[in-house]
């Protein structure tokens, strides 16, 4: 079990910037990955980006170039730092962790954050 925590959401203009932070209850060390998924109203949750344990990144096309996903094992963080912000990025963001169990992958999940992005 693990528990996540996020931090940094809020309300910011157009071509403004935030940074999103998560922290885990426990060592990140041995997790498979951590992410970033966000959810706007009527619409499914999907992933922003996500960093796996060797540091691989990946992030979808609408933000890649204005997000940058990193990870702090020696923290037990994975922070997301968000420039450029247009209002289609609008969303409840939720921090994921991926982790290895027997027989497969387990997925936590922390209680999101609202970010809002005015024109």
């Amino acid at each position: 079990q693990v528990q996540l925590v996020e931090s940094g959401g809020g309300l910011v203009q157009a071509g403004g910037s935030l940074r999103l932070s998560c922290a885990a209850s426990r060592s990140t060390f041995s997790f498979n990955a951590m992410g970033w998924y966000r959810q706007a109203p009527g619409k499914q949750r999907e992933l922003v980006a996500r960093v796996s344990s060797g540091g691989s990144t990946n992030y979808a096309d609408s933000v890649k170039g204005r997000f940058t996903i990193s990870r702090d094992n020696a923290k037990n963080t994975v922070d997301l730092q968000m420039n450029s912000l247009k209002p289609e990025d609008t969303a409840v963001y939720y921090c994921n962790a991926e982790i290895r169990v027997l027989g497969g992958n387990a997925n936590y999940w922390g209680q999101g954050t609202q970010v809002t992005v005015s024109s």
